[in-house]
């Protein structure tokens, strides 16, 4: 059950995320929000908890600033991405500081990513986001799948980071064949009277 909650999450963000503003926010807070805990070693329902405050949080706050939407997002989904990559770079016990720097850095660069290359940027955030989610819930599981969560320096390192990269990859394929429409792959629109977020994922263009 720990970990079940948090994969499903993980699944719908990675393999649906571009589908729906609202389901991306609430997945993308909601995991950003458990990964940070985790970090702590938070007990199954801290981390439940804080979890919900951040799906929350993140629905609010973007819905007051709806117009910086994608920066918003892309910010939120670039701090979940650099929590689980402190996390795969700091096998054992963690530097929090160190941590907090890395999630830091990699938000700024997804918003500006996610500002830039709209719901591009935001396919690719999303699937790698997801995957982070899904290997953190996975890890929950059991004893043998506990290296997808906190792996050792060494043979697990290197096989969780294949294990987000395939996933992520997977995820990222998944949503281009989707929503390959709403990305503006299968066609470009010429219509100006045509409203560009339905070809953007629903995400907003401005």
């Amino acid at each position: 059950m720990n970990g079940i909650i948090v994969a499903v999450v993980g699944v719908l963000l990675c393999f649906y995320g571009i589908r729906s503003v609202h389901l991306g926010i609430l997945a993308i807070g909601f995991g950003l929000g458990w990964l940070i805990a985790d970090l702590f070693n938070a007990s199954f329902w801290w981390l439940l908890l804080i979890g919900l405050i951040g799906a929350i949080s993140s629905w609010v706050v973007t819905s007051l600033v709806f117009r910086f939407a994608s920066y918003f997002i892309g910010g939120l989904t670039g701090a979940m991405i650099g929590t689980k990559l402190a996390t795969v770079l700091q096998p054992g016990d963690k530097n929090i500081a160190l941590s907090m720097i890395v999630a830091l850095a990699v938000c700024v660069a997804g918003a500006f990513l996610a500002q830039k290359f709209r719901a591009r940027a935001l396919l690719w955030l999303t699937s790698i986001g997801g995957a982070s989610m899904v290997l953190s819930g996975l890890g929950r599981m059991g004893d043998s799948l506990h290296f997808l969560r906190d792996p050792e320096p060494g043979v697990q390192q290197v096989t969780s980071t294949l294990a987000w990269v395939g996933l992520s990859v997977l995820g990222w394929i998944t949503q281009r064949h989707l929503f390959a429409e709403k990305l503006g792959i299968e066609r470009l629109a010429d219509d100006d009277k045509i409203d560009q977020r339905k070809r953007n994922g629903g995400w907003p263009t401005r």
